[in-house]
């Protein structure tokens, strides 16, 4: 069987031609899929943590993204001024955002459970300038640099193009991260319980589960989560002070699209914004940022147009 560069070389100047074309379109294509899966992974990452507590606790938390800004933004102070490596920077970075994140879900999330949505959006808006004043006033005005370590800014050649390494461990991570919470909601007593208090609150505290308790771990769950987004997403989500309202737009499009507490359908969700953004983007730079608005209307009047799908 002939190779490519052989096929190439032995045929036409218009065969050549056709081949090139193809090799391009493929190349183009992979670098969509693998980059636009890449970003996805980190909108799951993210985007999932407010897909439970907003589905469990029914509290619209416009906060959401200094979780995932502080995750960052420790993960990267470790690494650059204290030598901490990557693989445990990472970790620290989401402990530390998951204690951080108790007292004030005991403090000030727990007094907006019962209160309306226009209450919890004001004080969840109030909450991320405060969240973004503070991350100024800790990390300077300035992004903060998001150089990689050796080992993941290297390139691996896949055959038709060269990826860096970082893309490719963000995906394996990301799947990983998606058969943890899936055995986590499904195959645990915390995920039934969780499923039971979204179902039937007052059943679930009937037959014996401490909502109350539940709601405290959800939360802390949902911001480790968001911190390990911001803490591997840091090169694709630019760590800054305005981090919370820049990537909040993203974050809830991947929310509505999923449906509150639909855990199961955030990471398809996810990716597919990631892939039609990228996509967006890459194949018409002047206008790629719309796409994905066009793309949320798009979906959101299929749905309204197939009631069963809502």
């Amino acid at each position: 069987m002939e190779t490519l560069r052989e096929c190439v070389a032995t045929r036409g100047a218009g065969a050549r031609g056709e081949i090139f074309a193809a090799m391009a379109f493929l190349s183009s294509l992979t670098f969509i899929l693998l980059y636009g899966l890449s970003y996805g992974m980190v909108l799951f990452a993210i985007s999932v943590g407010l897909v439970v507590t907003m589905g469990l606790m029914r509290v619209v938390n416009m906060a959401h993204g200094v979780f995932a800004a502080l995750g960052g933004y420790i993960a990267l102070v470790l690494m650059n001024d204290h030598g901490v490596g990557f693989a445990l920077a990472i970790p620290i970075a989401c402990a530390i955002v998951v204690l951080v994140s108790v007292p004030i879900e005991r403090l000030l999330f727990k007094r907006l459970y019962t209160a309306s949505e226009l209450d919890q959006v004001l004080m969840t808006i109030g909450l991320a300038f405060l969240g973004a004043a503070s991350l100024n006033l800790l990390f300077g005005s300035d992004p903060m640099p998001s150089t990689l370590p050796k080992a993941l800014s290297a390139n691996v050649d896949l055959g038709i193009r060269t990826f860096q390494v970082y893309r490719i461990f963000v995906v394996v991570l990301g799947a990983v991260l998606m058969a943890a919470l899936w055995l986590l909601f499904e195959a645990t007593d915390f995920g039934a319980r969780i499923r039971a208090a979204v179902d039937n609150r007052r059943m679930a505290e009937a037959v014996g589960v401490n909502v109350d308790r539940l709601f405290m771990l959800a939360f802390a769950l949902g911001c480790g989560l968001a911190a390990l987004g911001g803490a591997i997403g840091y090169v694709m989500l630019p760590l800054e002070p305005m981090y919370p309202f820049k990537y909040l737009t993203i974050i809830l499009i991947v929310v509505s699209l999923t449906g509150f507490g639909n855990i199961r359908s955030a990471a398809g969700i996810a990716i597919a914004v990631g892939i039609v953004d990228t996509a967006g983007r890459f194949l018409a730079p002047s206008i790629g940022g719309f796409v994905i608005y066009i793309f949320l209307i798009a979906v959101m009047a299929w749905r309204g147009a197939m009631p069963g799908l809502r």
